[in-house]
C-alpha cells in the first residue's frame, strides 16, 4: 500500500511527466476554459493562452516546455495558417488583390516607422537591433481568426484583405530578418541574394505548380478512401513548411502557401474541409494558444524598471501601429468603423512571427534580455486585446450580414430552403448529393431530403425495405459534413406525380434530379418521361450529369437565354450559382444577350454576391457553334431553360440540351427549370424580343410537325 501511494505521488510531481497525465490535463483545458470564460463574456481564446500563462514554467510549473509541447504547438501554428489559406475566398481575393497589397503595405510600413524612430532614439539600441525589433512590430499571428471563421464571416471582405496582407507582411518581415542576420555574419553579398531568390522561385513553382497536379491525381484516383484524403492534406501542410524552411523563410509562410495551393481542390462544403476544421479546432490550435501563454514570464515585471518601460514601450507602440494601419485602411477603402475594428483585431495579435524574429536576434546577440521578455509581455498583451476586438467586431458583423441574408431570403421567398434528390439509381446519388451539399444553404435548418417511388405492386414493401438498406450510406456521407438527411419512400403509380406531390407535402425549393438512363435527352428516367417530369413539378428542378469530379473544373459556363433572368425563380438560381463558383473556386462565364447580363449584373449586386463574373455576347441562339466554340473540357456547363407556357420559353431552346449532350458528352452538364412563372409575368415586358417572320414560321411547322408525329405514334 505504502508502493502505490509513493507511485502515485511520484506520478504527480512537478512538472508532471507522465505523457497520458499531461494529455488529459491539456484536454481538460481545450474543453472547460472557453466553457467557464464564456459566462462572463471574455474570448475562449484569452482562457486557453491565460491556462498556459498558469500552467506553464513561469506559473505554477505544471507543465515543462518540452519537446512534445514544442511539436503540438508548431502543428498549432501550422494550422492556423494553413486553415487561413485555405479558407479563402480565391474570387474575393483575386478581386481584392490590390487591396490587400496596399493593407499589407500599412501594416508593414507604419509600425516600422512609428518603431525604429522610438527604439533608437528613445530606448537608445544601435541600427540594427532597432530596425529588427521595429519590423518585428509588423508582423502579426492570426490568432483571433478562429473566432472570424467560428462566427462564419471568413469570406468578409475586411477578412479576405487582412489575411492578403498578413502573408504579405510576415514574408516582408522575416526576409528582413534573413538580411539583419546576413548582415550581422557579414554574409550580405550578391551569392546571398541569388541564393535566396532562387530558393523562394523553386518553393513557388513546387508549391503552385506540382502539389496541385498530385492532389489532384490523388483525390481523383482514391476517392473512395476519405481518410486517406485528410492524411495527404496534412503531408502537403508539413511538407510546405519544410520547404518554406529551406528556402530560407518561416514554416508558417509554407502553411499559408499550402492552405491557397489546395484552396480550388477543397470545397468549403465538404466533408474534407469540416474535418480539417474539427481536428484543427478541437484540438491542434488549441494546444498552440496554450503553448503561447506557457512563453509568458510574468515575473520579469517585477525585475526593473527597465524591462518594464521596454514592456510598456513595445505593447503601445505594436498596438498603436496596427491601429494606424487599420485607420487608413478605413479612410482608403471606405469601410465602417467595425470592418475597421475587425480588420484592426485581426492584425494586432503578436505571438509566432514575431517571437521567432526576436528568438533569432537574442540568439545572435543584436537583442538584449530587455527585448526578449518585453516582448513576451507584448504577446500576452496584444493577444487579449486581439481577442476582444474581433469578437466584438465579429459578433456585429454576423449580425448584419444575417438580418441581409433574411431580408433577401424574405424577399425571395426562400427563409429556410429545402433540397429534394428524387433517387433512381443509387450509383449516381453519391455525386447528386455531393452537389446538393455544395449548393445548400448553411443556414437553413431543413434536411436534405432523398425520396424513392416505389411501384405499387406485390413487391412494394420489399423494394421499400431495399431502398432504406441503400441510403445509410448516403446518411452517414452527408453526416460527415453535419448536414442531416430525411428519408422518404413512396407507393405510387407514376414517379412523376409522386415526386411533383412530395415536393409539394415538404414545399422543397430545389429538386435534383440525375441524366436520363439512355442517351438522348427524351428518354425514359423513373420509367417516365422526363418531359412529365419538368411539367408536373413546379419547383426549381435541376437535371444533372457529372461525368467528372468536381476538382477537375476550371470555370463555370451560365447559358442563361433572352428573359429567363426575369421568372421567378432566377434569383434564388443565380445565388446557386454564385455559391457553387465560391465552393469550387472557380469564375463564372455568362453566356447571354447584353440586356440580360446587364439585369444579372444589377440582380448579383441587388443580393450582395461575390462573385467574378464575365461576359460572352450571344446574338443568334439558333447558331449552336457560337455558344460551343469556346467551351473546353473542363468547362462546368448550366444551362437556365424554361417550362413550356412560361413566357419566356422559345422552342428553339428545346433542340439545344440534345446537342450539348452530344458535343460535350465528357463535360458535367446541369439544365436549370427554375421555379414555374407562368402564372406571374406580364408579355409587356417582352416587347422587344424580336424573330424574323421566316424564324417564326419555322417554328409553327416544327410544333405542327410534332404534333403530327405524337398523333402517329399513338395510333
Amino acid at each position: 500500500m505504502i508502493e502505490f501511494f509513493k507511485h502515485f505521488l511520484q506520478e504527480f510531481e512537478l512538472p508532471l511527466s507522465n505523457p497520458v497525465l499531461i494529455f488529459s490535463l491539456i484536454l481538460f483545458i481545450i474543453l472547460l476554459s472557453p466553457i467557464l470564460l464564456k459566462k462572463i463574456n471574455i474570448p475562449g481564446i484569452i482562457g486557453l493562452i491565460i491556462s498556459g500563462v498558469i500552467i506553464g514554467p513561469h506559473g505554477l510549473n505544471i507543465l515543462a516546455k518540452n519537446s512534445a509541447v514544442d511539436l503540438f504547438s508548431t502543428i498549432g501554428l501550422l494550422y492556423i495558417m494553413f486553415i487561413a489559406g485555405l479558407e479563402l475566398d480565391m474570387n474575393e481575393f483575386k478581386a481584392n488583390r490590390n487591396k490587400s497589397l496596399l493593407f499589407g503595405f500599412f501594416t508593414f510600413i507604419f509600425p516600422l516607422t512609428i518603431g525604429f524612430p522610438v527604439c533608437y532614439y528613445l530606448l537608445q539600441y544601435d541600427f540594427n537591433a532597432s530596425f529588427l525589433t521595429a519590423s518585428m512590430f509588423a508582423t502579426h499571428t492570426l490568432v483571433a481568426y478562429p473566432i472570424v471563421s467560428k462566427l462564419g464571416i471568413a469570406k468578409n471582405q475586411a477578412v479576405a484583405i487582412t489575411v492578403g496582407g498578413t502573408i504579405l507582411t510576415d514574408t516582408a518581415v522575416l526576409i528582413i530578418l534573413a538580411v539583419i542576420m546576413g548582415s550581422s555574419q557579414g554574409n550580405l553579398n550578391q551569392a546571398f541574394w541569388i541564393k535566396l531568390t532562387v530558393s523562394l522561385a523553386i518553393f513557388s513553382a513546387i508549391m503552385f505548380l506540382v502539389i496541385p497536379r498530385i492532389a489532384k491525381w490523388f483525390f481523383k484516383k482514391l476517392e473512395s478512401e476519405k481518410h486517406a484524403h485528410y492524411i495527404f492534406v496534412l503531408s502537403v501542410v508539413f511538407f510546405a513548411a519544410f520547404l518554406a524552411e529551406v528556402a530560407g523563410v518561416e514554416p508558417i509562410i509554407g502553411a499559408f502557401v499550402a492552405g491557397l495551393a489546395l484552396n480550388p481542390l477543397i470545397p468549403h462544403s465538404s466533408a474534407l474541409m469540416n474535418r480539417i476544421d474539427f481536428i484543427g479546432n478541437s484540438l491542434f490550435i488549441p494546444f498552440f494558444l496554450i503553448s503561447v501563454g506557457m512563453l509568458v514570464d510574468i515575473s520579469v515585471i517585477l525585475s526593473g524598471p527597465t524591462a518594464l518601460i521596454v514592456a510598456g514601450t513595445l505593447s503601445v507602440v505594436a498596438i498603436f501601429g496596427k491601429w494606424i494601419a487599420a485607420f487608413f485602411t478605413q479612410i482608403v477603402f471606405k469601410y465602417t468603423k467595425t470592418e475597421r475594428q475587425l480588420i484592426f483585431g485581426l492584425s494586432s495579435a503578436h505571438a509566432a512571427a514575431t517571437l521567432a524574429v526576436i528568438l533569432v536576434g537574442f540568439k545572435a546577440k543584436i537583442l538584449d534580455e530587455n527585448i526578449l521578455n518585453g516582448t513576451i509581455i507584448l504577446i500576452l498583451i496584444t493577444c487579449i486585446v486581439a481577442s476582444f476586438a474581433t469578437e466584438k467586431a465579429a459578433k456585429k458583423i454576423a449580425i448584419c450580414e444575417e438580418e441581409v441574408s433574411h431580408e433577401d431570403a424574405h424577399s425571395d421567398q426562400i427563409l429556410d430552403e429545402h433540397i429534394l434528390i428524387p433517387l433512381a439509381k443509387t450509383s449516381a446519388t453519391a455525386t447528386l448529393l455531393d452537389f446538393a451539399l455544395l449548393i445548400k444553404d448553411k443556414k437553413s435548418s431543413n434536411p436534405v431530403t432523398l425520396l424513392t417511388i416505389v411501384p405499387n405492386n406485390d413487391q412494394a414493401e420489399k423494394n421499400i425495405l431495399k431502398y432504406r438498406k441503400a441510403v445509410d450510406k448516403f446518411v452517414i456521407q452527408a453526416s460527415a459534413s453535419e448536414v442531416k438527411i430525411n428519408t422518404i419512400a413512396r407507393i405510387d403509380h407514376n414517379p412523376a406525380s409522386g415526386i411533383a406531390r412530395t415536393s409539394k407535402e415538404i414545399m422543397s425549393d430545389i429538386v435534383i434530379i440525375g441524366w436520363p438512363r439512355k442517351t438522348g435527352f427524351l428518354d425514359k428516367i423513373f420509367g417516365e418521361n422526363v418531359d412529365s417530369i419538368i411539367n408536373n413539378v413546379d419547383k426549381s428542378l435541376f437535371i444533372c450529369r457529372f461525368q467528372k469530379t468536381f476538382i477537375e473544373e476550371k470555370r463555370l459556363v451560365f447559358i442563361c437565354p433572352p428573359f429567363s433572368e426575369r421568372g421567378v425563380g432566377f434569383h434564388l438560381l443565380l445565388q446557386k450559382i454564385c455559391r457553387l463558383s465560391q465552393e469550387l473556386s472557380i469564375p463564372i462565364m455568362i453566356y447571354a444577350e447584353y440586356k440580360t447580363h446587364q439585369t444579372i449584373q444589377q440582380i448579383a449586386a441587388n443580393l450582395k454576391l461575390n462573385a467574378k463574373l464575365g461576359f460572352k455576347s450571344i446574338m443568334d441562339w439558333d447558331d449552336f457553334e457560337s455558344i460551343s466554340d469556346e467551351i473546353k473540357p473542363n468547362d462546368l456547363i448550366v444551362f437556365n431553360l424554361s417550362r413550356k407556357g412560361s413566357v419566356s420559353y422559345q422552342s428553339i431552346f428545346d433542340r439545344l440540351p440534345q446537342k450539348f449532350e452530344r458535343s460535350f458528352d465528357d463535360n458535367n452538364l446541369i439544365l436549370v427549370y427554375a421555379q414555374d412563372d407562368r402564372k406571374g409575368t406580364s408579355m409587356d415586358a417582352y416587347e422587344d424580343f424580336t424573330a424574323t417572320p421566316l424564324t417564326k414560321g419555322l417554328e409553327a411547322i416544327e410544333q405542327i410537325g410534332r404534333g403530327l408525329g405524337n398523333i402517329l405514334k399513338k395510333n
